[in-house]
């Protein structure tokens, strides 16, 4: 996983998941603790002193003064702007879904909503949600998840690509139900057990283009 600041080192997904994390506490004033990012990404604290420990070396953070001794640095503010929630385009295939050549741009929704640190933006391509109000074209907001309720509108990985459904966890099987009752789509049933099936995260919001 990329970030992308000029004249900054890399960071890997997890270290920015949890720089992202920092941030989003810090601009509500809530500087965390090292036990509650930990409690967050449910890691052990020694991990989070280490990964926290990279980004101090890598700059981006600064040690602080108060008890919580945890703030951005000022190189880091100098560089990044308010680029907002990363946008997904097409995956590519063996990425992380939030690698540097999935991501078409970046949408900020803070003046609307307070999206999960580490949620993103995925474009929809094709009408097998529209009974649902998803339509082709329209951006999904997704909180990244690894399970999530039976029935919810969730992004899955199947066979090599990622797909927008309503997602079902039975006792041997994953269910991926589309919601067009005029289309000709079937359901997905895939084992659980299935290497090749992955939840990614639940869809919480809707974006539409007029």
């Amino acid at each position: 996983m990329n970030i992308y600041y000029s004249g900054m080192e890399k960071l890997t997904e997890k270290q920015l998941k949890v720089l992202r994390y920092i941030e989003d506490r810090l601009e509500r004033n809530d500087a965390p603790s090292q036990r509650e990012i930990a409690l967050h990404f449910g890691l052990a604290q020694n991990a989070i002193y280490q990964l926290i420990s990279y980004l101090r070396k890598k700059g981006y953070l600064a040690d602080y003064a108060g008890h919580r001794r945890i703030a951005l640095s000022q190189a880091y503010l100098g560089q990044r702007s308010p680029r907002g929630i990363p946008v997904v385009g097409r995956v590519a295939a063996g990425a992380p879904i939030l690698a540097e050549e999935n991501i078409d741009g970046y949408i900020d929704l803070k003046q609307f909503v307070r999206p999960a640190a580490d949620a993103f933006i995925l474009k929809v391509r094709g009408d097998s949600m529209i009974d649902a109000g998803i339509l082709d074209g329209d951006l999904v907001v997704v909180e990244p998840a690894s399970q999530i309720g039976n029935g919810q509108i969730a992004v899955g990985f199947v066979n090599g690509e990622v797909t927008v459904k309503r997602i079902y966890i039975q006792q041997d099987r994953v269910v991926f139900e589309p919601a067009n009752k005029s289309g000709a789509y079937k359901s997905m049933n895939v084992e659980k057990n299935n290497e090749t099936v992955r939840i990614i995260g639940k869809v919480t919001g809707c974006i539409r283009k007029l």
